[in-house]
């Protein structure tokens, strides 16, 4: 299966939150469809390196539909930012503003959370910004985290993932315990709108070991909450999909 179908980019609104791969998976989709809308509801790091034009503006919905109506190849997938912060950095619109761009007939690729480059994470109060128009939800885990000790290094919220999980920093994060951060509703589903469809995503899955670990995940996910598939993945490989499981 296509990257782009497994994770149900190819229509709508996909929003990508969690933590091990949001700016590799959204360039990843962004380069596999044919137009695409790259925008966020939180900051964003700089990404005009593979967008093909990034433009600031407060008025996003006209200038999606000038860019539809020119129909030039060059400049999609196309991004939208109302301002850039910092040098490394833009900002994101609210919510609200992304639901009215979601009115054009064109993927919307939206970063809706933040990690601070850690590969696991559950959500703060504030987190995730998700727009009510979302028709995807794609949760990020990196395999790499199975095993190893829950701590700030590669954990961004390490109290919330505690509480959710029941660890304690510095104790194993276990398949079970990344499973049980994906499948919660104070984890990877908060605030998923009513009817958007939810995909777990295992990314970093580049070794025989990371799969194995990965499989593990999945199959608890499955135990635990009724979800169309979870997506094993390589977003930094020509061909990402590992399986679908």
């Amino acid at each position: 299966m296509d990257i782009v179908d497994a994770l149900g980019a190819a229509t709508g609104t996909t929003c990508v939150v969690g933590a091990g791969g949001k700016k590799t998976t959204m360039a990843t989709l962004g380069g596999r469809l044919d137009r695409a809308v790259v925008t966020a509801t939180v900051r964003i790091p700089i990404f005009d390196e593979w967008a093909g034009r990034v433009v600031i503006t407060e008025e996003p919905v006209r200038t999606v539909g000038d860019a539809l109506e020119r129909s030039d190849a060059d400049e999609w997938p196309l991004g939208v930012v109302p301002e850039q912060e910092r040098e490394d950095r833009y900002r994101g619109y609210d919510p609200e503003t992304i639901d009215r761009v979601a009115e054009f007939d064109v993927p919307i690729l939206v970063k809706a959370d933040g990690a601070r480059m850690r590969r696991f994470k559950a959500p703060d109060d504030h987190e995730p910004r998700l727009p009510a128009t979302a028709d995807t939800v794609v949760a990020i885990a990196s395999a790499h985290v199975v095993g190893e000790p829950l701590s700030e290094e590669l954990v961004h919220r390490v109290p919330e993932v505690g509480r959710i999980t029941g660890l304690d920093p510095g104790e194993e994060i276990t398949a079970a315990a990344v499973a049980d951060v994906l499948a919660s509703d104070r984890g990877g589903r908060k605030d998923v709108p009513s009817g958007a469809t939810y995909v777990p995503l295992l990314n970093m899955v580049d070794d025989a070991d990371l799969e194995a670990n990965a499989r593990r995940v999945a199959t608890e996910i499955h135990d635990r909450i009724d979800v169309p598939r979870v997506v094993l993945a390589e977003m930094r490989a020509e061909d990402p999909v590992v399986d679908v499981v």
